[in-house]
């Protein structure tokens, strides 16, 4: 039974698979960019821009992705369209914790 659905980053999945499937945590351990703790200070960060346009699945890809330029950021927002402003300051947070 599915009680809450959320956008989850794989750093944050490695961190719950730790506990409960260790086979699991070795295999995303291969696809992660960042450790967790800050996968979650980037996350922090992304959230608190207020941007009305950025969702929760938006930061997730954001955070595992860790977009270069404004076209790999315009591929993740593809349905929201952001403006240059709003590029400009999700590229700062990525590059601060890159």
């Amino acid at each position: 039974m599915i009680i809450k659905q959320d956008a989850v980053s794989m750093s944050e999945v490695k961190k719950m698979a730790k506990e409960d499937n260790p086979e699991l945590e070795k295999f995303i351990k291969g696809f992660i960019k960042m450790k967790p703790e800050t996968a979650e200070k980037m996350k922090q960060e992304l959230e608190s821009l207020g941007l009305i346009k950025m969702k929760p699945e938006n930061i997730v890809k954001v955070i595992d992705l860790l977009p270069e330029d404004a076209s790999d950021i315009n591929k993740i927002f593809s349905e929201a369209g952001l403006d240059e402003d709003e590029i400009k300051k999700i590229l700062e947070v990525v590059e601060k914790h890159r």
